[in-house]
């Protein structure tokens, strides 16, 4: 299977659900698409979440059969995977929360912009909202807990980090992360295709400006 220890539930009629003790998501989605491609296996969807992937097929398959699937896609390394390319965020470093993160981390205001775009993220899985990407690799100094209270707004493009992860919003919308900058580049854009600007397995990186 795609590693030790996962695990292959049943999801509708056509598709399953793993579950993943150990290796990425994203990684293991994005072979999986290919491995589907090679083979004439139709895909409906391919959705990697935190520890997660879920698999719909465009028609049933036997279990043993997508388990030797997974199989082969856990055994590819991050090399051969052809994850979905990179993307760099210009970002404005004045969010209403960037003085509580300095003083949460014991940083200094620059030193916590310094270590945010110097880090290069991982796109782990979508959620919340049309083109609201998860992104992993935040260092440790810079996890900070969610707000307390969360806010009824949130506006359009804000950079924000919450626990393991860091992440943009895509729209206004309510939100209890904590906000350090903001970007003006679209994160959704239908007129796109695709209409995501960060999609799982793409590596990300923010860059500051004034």
């Amino acid at each position: 299977m795609a590693g030790r220890g996962a695990v292959v539930r049943p999801a509708g009629e056509c598709g399953y659900l793993v579950e993943l003790p150990q290796g990425d998501p994203a990684q293991i989605a994005e072979r999986v698409r290919a491995l589907a491609q090679e083979r004439g296996a139709g895909l409906a969807e391919v959705v990697p979440g935190l520890s997660t992937v879920l698999v719909v097929l465009d028609e049933p398959m036997k279990q043993a059969l997508f388990e030797a699937l997974m199989a082969e896609a856990g055994s590819g390394g991050a090399e051969q995977v052809g994850l979905g390319g990179a993307v760099v965020i210009d970002v404005r470093y004045d969010g209403p929360d960037l003085a509580e993160v300095a003083s949460l981390t014991g940083l200094d205001e620059q030193q916590v912009v310094e270590l945010h775009a110097g880090t290069e993220f991982r796109a782990a899985f979508s959620g919340f909202a049309p083109g609201f990407v998860y992104l992993t690799g935040v260092p440790e100094q810079l996890k900070v807990p969610r707000r307390s209270e969360p806010r009824a707004v949130v506006p359009n493009g804000s950079v924000a980090l919450a626990d393991q992860f860091t992440a943009v919003y895509p729209q206004r919308s309510p939100g209890g992360w904590r906000l350090i900058g903001a970007t003006q580049q679209r994160l959704w854009d239908l007129v796109q295709d695709p209409p995501a600007l960060i999609r799982p397995g793409m590596a990300v990186r923010f860059r500051a400006v004034d």
